[in-house]
């Protein structure tokens, strides 16, 4: 498997500034979201490629500190599928059924349709540090993922976009290569050009054949642009969740003094557990914290729980 030093992102330009090209190896990622939510072959797939397309989303926020969530609410029995990537490379995702029951392989390939379903909506939530976040959402085309993210860049955003992504694991069930590449185009590339970026695309391995073959994000974008691109940002890419026991209290605090003096009335002696559904930490509460928690002054805003 790829080491940590090769898992990163580029962000470049070509035609001028008019494409803008994204490249991607987040292999130790996505085998860190494996190991996290004990995955099944397919479904490691399914939410590996859209942390992939969560981390490719993320680079192009204005901010670091900006955040991009996709959600994937499909037919399929993965149920929600749901990735967070900020502009500094680092991402975080989860699935409501980790070990759907399904044929793992169709058609030579692991089974992501078949975890994600062919109907239901994908919704892209941008935090840009505003009142509101801006959301989008449009319908699932094919739950293949990649797909379904051009689809909606092309839609709801009206920037005509070629998303590749992939994941490949090995018979144990470990992630052996991940990544893949985003291509916007906007307007004012001649017709002739574009053409020529669509052939090429059209022509290219599939992300994780690149990937084993040991490309680097660099070397993927050559094969679409030659030397014609520049490169404006290489970033580092990783798993990373904000949580702590100290969101976890605060999480607990917005309960209320009732609600929590409920929770020892009913434990029975047990400490609380609180699990995060992203990385999976658990923060265990016994009932002395409780106690103390419930003494504290409320807050109005404690901020994101875990």
């Amino acid at each position: 498997m790829n080491d940590i030093g090769s898992n990163y992102m580029i962000r470049a330009a070509a035609h001028g500034g008019l494409v803008r090209a994204l490249a991607v190896n987040a292999t130790s990622v996505v085998e860190a979201l494996r190991q996290r939510h004990d995955t099944l072959p397919s479904a490691t797939a399914a939410l590996g490629r859209l942390a992939t397309g969560a981390l490719l989303f993320g680079a192009v926020l204005k901010d670091e500190d900006q955040l991009v969530t996709i959600r994937i609410q499909g037919d399929g029995p993965g149920g929600t599928l749901l990735a967070s990537a900020n502009g500094r490379g680092e991402v975080r995702g989860l699935i409501q059924n980790p070990q759907p029951d399904i044929e793992e392989n169709r058609e030579g390939k692991l089974n992501v349709r078949g975890v994600v379903g062919t109907s239901g909506h994908v919704t892209v939530t941008k935090d840009l540090g505003m009142k509101q976040p801006y959301a989008g959402t449009v319908e699932i085309v094919s739950g293949e993922v990649g797909e379904d993210l051009a689809y909606y860049l092309a839609t709801s955003e009206q920037i005509p976009s070629a998303v590749g992504i992939g994941v490949f694991v090995e018979t144990d069930g470990t992630v052996a290569a991940a990544g893949g590449y985003m291509v916007q185009i906007f307007a004012g590339v001649p017709e002739a050009a574009v053409a020529e970026i669509e052939r090429v695309i059209s022509t290219l391995p599939h992300p994780t054949a690149m990937i084993r073959n040991g490309d680097t994000p660099e070397q993927i974008l050559t094969r679409i642009f030659g030397e014609d691109f520049e490169i404006l940002e290489r970033t580092p890419v990783s798993f990373a969740c904000p949580c702590s026991r100290e969101r976890a209290e605060k999480a607990l605090g917005l309960l209320g003094v009732d609600e929590i003096e409920a929770m020892i009335a009913d434990s029975d002696g047990k400490p609380t557990e609180l699990k995060c559904e992203f990385c999976t930490e658990t923060y265990i509460f016994s009932n002395d914290d409780l106690a103390s928690l419930a003494t504290m002054p409320s807050q109005e805003d404690f901020g994101d729980d875990v």
